[in-house]
């Protein structure tokens, strides 16, 4: 697999005059064992001697929470250097260097977590240098470590990029990386994919004072990347892999002191959509003015809206498999001025397009060819690392069902013009009809819409008040939550139901939720399910503390979870919990989904069970949020985007072939879940080779060669391999293609506890190879 080179100028010579000596700094302080820092006080952070940089406590700014961060910051607060956790626990008392040599948070309630530990050695003191270099010390004061050898997002003024080293973005929870290989090749991956070293060397890459950016082979001079010769008086330069991919040189202004000004100097592109993983498999990047955006193939709908690095799919009904040897129920589609990384298994000589369509459609294996002088080029699904690309000589023809005659909303131009082409005429019929009727409408239209907000404004009025009675919830009105969440500005979370917003109550932490406008429905319907919804109750179920109906206004307002989702500790390798912690997790689920299928007044099926929709509290006690939002959808309504409740790679089968949902499908998504628990991985990574990608294939073939223990890793303690096994049976048990085949959400518990046995599981028939 190759990946994408950085696409700027890297190979003038570069010639450096020897700098001239200076005398040392002076010694900054050191920070002996039993110092301490407090956060939110004036003991903060330890400075630098010149007080330009400090490592301590600073302000979140880059996750929903209210507590700090620690790290290396300079004096605007911007963090330059940060552990893999950053994030401070709510009951973390002080950042301690301990009397046995260990840097750590200290927490009121919990153990005390490392914020550094270089291997095994014992740190007697410790100094924040005048460069930004946070160093550690034995007792003979030698170094032992130093943030200057861990860079995470930024270089530093006389920092070095050593080889196999790399930056990663977003203070290092990102999704992009920039490594210097040990091949001397400096090179832009995503995440979670392999290198592609291939020899040993000494090139690093370094930043000067005065921005310019550079290799060296050794102490030698090799590559010029930037010209340099920025302001280095009154000013710091750095250098940042930015949230996007891209690496660009920024200059802050320390003068005056407090009015601090960042100015961008330099990017490595000015395209957005250069950097290789910013849209996920089979979509493609587009950039528009200089925001990209993700669009899918035709046919394709995104697995994940709104996280689109996670790809789009094929729509169930588009894909039948096998085609025909005549190739008569399949046509090839250009997806022009594209690019795309190729991944062919057969190439053949062809003189045009045609011949290279009628040689994929005659192929079982092939899903996509590539055309160009002379050579078509058979490859299999999916497309990775696309981008639009004009002029591109090699065009992509996609393979699609000979029925597609529609495409959604997020197809290109590109894509769709010979739809449009066929349309365009009926359009402008339609368009001259509209433009005859628009004036005569729109007095109507005016009065009706007046109308029906002061009849909708009666409505809400006249019943919120029997509503609380009727369900013990909280009438609010919108004023009041707008203020409470501060005009909604901190955003939790963001789904296809509505956007989930930090706001505080009567000073009590709670969590908004504002629902879309598909959710559409009149305010008796809504009220009626909302009765429903608000009278279960749970210690597995996020609590519906009240809700707020103003017209267009829909709002739930639930108990704020403090500890986020699921998500946020299952694919985070610093916060991965124990086995015991996993096998709690799953048991807390499981009694949640139980609660919803058979124990509340009225049987409630979750429709979307997902890793992000479980939340944890205060105690790490698992909770299902959401689970009523299934409820509140219309009824003839069955996904607001793609036709299907839930999130793809949870959704059951029988959601894609039509059938009738029964309480089975939530048992499908919580075998999911339940081995994604056990993996500590994402259900669908197509990062990982063909073989791996999807997760309950990978699994059961692991299980099926007797190598069970392979799908835990080793990131957790040694664990008996007989729980693993347990676990992934069930997990498997859960999965099945045929729904009957499924246990019960009741029998499911029971194998959880151990109290029933569980048989050999069948292998599960993924619906991800039909699609």
């Amino acid at each position: 697999m190759s990946f994408h080179s950085i696409p700027i100028s890297i190979f003038f010579l570069l010639f450096i005059s020897t700098a001239s000596s200076s005398p040392p700094p002076p010694p900054p302080q050191r920070i002996t064992q039993g110092s301490s820092l407090t956060p939110n006080t004036t003991t903060s952070s330890w400075p630098s001697p010149s007080a330009l940089y400090a490592f301590g406590f600073f302000p979140q700014t880059t996750v929903n929470r209210s507590a700090p961060a620690v790290g290396i910051f300079l004096p605007d607060k911007t963090a330059v250097w940060t552990p893999p956790s950053p994030t401070v626990p709510d009951d973390v008392v002080a950042l301690h260097l301990t009397a046995e040599g260990r840097l750590v948070l200290r927490r009121s309630r919990g153990r005390d977590v490392d914020v550094i530990s270089p291997s095994a050695a014992v740190i007697a003191s410790a100094s924040m240098l005048d460069n930004g270099n946070f160093v550690l010390y034995d007792s003979e004061s030698r170094i032992i470590w130093q943030s200057f050898d861990h860079p995470t997002d930024t270089l530093l003024p006389g920092q070095r990029l050593l080889p196999g080293k790399e930056l990663i973005s977003d203070r290092g929870g990102g999704i992009f990386r920039l490594k210097m290989q040990v091949d001397g090749n400096l090179v832009q991956y995503p995440v979670n994919t392999p290198d592609t070293d291939r020899a040993g060397g000494n090139v690093s890459l370094n930043l000067d004072s005065d921005g310019r950016l550079y290799l060296l082979n050794g102490s030698a001079p090799l590559r010029n990347i930037t010209r340099g010769e920025l302001p280095t008086r009154e000013f710091v330069n750095l250098m940042r892999l930015d949230a996007g991919g891209l690496f660009r040189i920024y200059s802050l202004s320390l003068n005056p002191p407090g009015d601090w000004n960042w100015t961008r100097r330099w990017s490595s592109t000015d395209d957005a959509c250069v950097p290789k993983g910013f849209c996920g498999a089979n979509s493609f990047c587009v950039q528009m003015d200089t925001v990209p955006e993700c669009r899918c193939l035709l046919g394709f709908d995104f697995i994940q809206l709104g996280n689109y690095t996670a790809g789009c799919s094929r729509a169930a009904f588009q894909w039948e498999g096998c085609p025909k040897t005549n190739g008569s129920s399949y046509e090839m589609r250009p997806v022009e001025n594209t690019e795309w990384q190729e991944n062919s298994y057969e190439n053949l000589n062809t003189a045009t397009v045609e011949d290279c369509s009628r040689a994929c459609l005659a192929d079982c294996n092939c899903e996509v060819a590539f055309f160009g002088d002379g050579q078509c080029r058979k490859q299999r699904l999916p497309l990775t690392y696309g981008r639009r690309s004009l002029g591109n000589s090699n065009m992509a023809l996609l393979r699609v069902t000979t029925t597609t005659t529609t495409t959604t909303t997020n197809s290109p131009p590109a894509i769709r013009g010979k739809v449009i082409k066929r349309e365009r005429r009926s359009g402008i019929l339609v368009i001259a009809i509209g433009i005859a009727f628009m004036f005569t409408g729109a007095l109507a239209l005016s009065i009706s819409v007046i109308y029906a907000h002061q009849r909708r404004r009666r409505i809400s009025e006249d019943e919120g008040a029997s509503l609380v009675e009727d369900i013990c919830l909280q009438a609010f009105i919108f004023e009041h939550l707008s203020e409470a969440t501060n005009g909604f500005e901190e955003e939790l979370g963001r789904g296809a139901s509505g956007t989930v917003f930090k706001g505080v109550l009567r000073q009590k932490a709670v969590a908004v939720k504002r629902l879309e406008k598909e959710f559409a429905q009149g305010e008796r319907e809504f009220q009626t399910e909302l009765k429903t919804i608000g009278k279960t109750y749970h210690r597995n179920l996020v609590r519906l503390l009240g809700y707020c109906l103003d017209g267009d206004n829909k709002l739930l307002v639930f108990e704020f979870m403090s500890n986020g989702s699921l998500a946020d500790i299952l694919f985070n390798k610093e916060r991965r919990p124990s086995w015991d912690e996993r096998m709690e997790i799953a048991r807390d689920i499981s009694r949640g989904i139980l609660y919803l299928h058979q124990e509340c007044e009225t049987q409630i099926i979750h429709c979307d069970i997902k890793p992000q929709n479980i939340l944890m509290d205060d105690n790490w006690c698992a909770k299902l949020s959401d689970f009523g939002l299934a409820k509140l959808l219309k009824q003839d309504q069955t996904n607001t985007h793609t036709g299907i409740r839930g999130t793809r790679g949870y959704v059951a089968p029988e959601w894609y072939q039509k059938q009738a949902i029964t309480v089975k499908a939530d048992v499908y998504s919580f075998g999911v879940v339940l081995l994604e628990i056990i993996c500590c991985r994402r259900c669908v990574d197509w990062s990982r080779s063909e073989e791996e990608a999807v997760l309950e294939e990978w699994v059961h073939e692991r299980y099926a060669a007797g190598r069970i223990g392979e799908v835990v890793g080793d990131e957790i303690e040694e664990v008996e391999e007989r729980k693993v096994e347990r676990m992934v049976k069930i997990g498997l048990w859960c999965v099945q293609y045929e729904p009957s085949l499924r246990p019960t959400m009741k029998k499911v518990l029971l194998m959880l506890e151990g109290t029933v046995e569980i048989p050999i599981p069948p292998s599960p028939t993924s619906f991800f190879s039909s699609i």
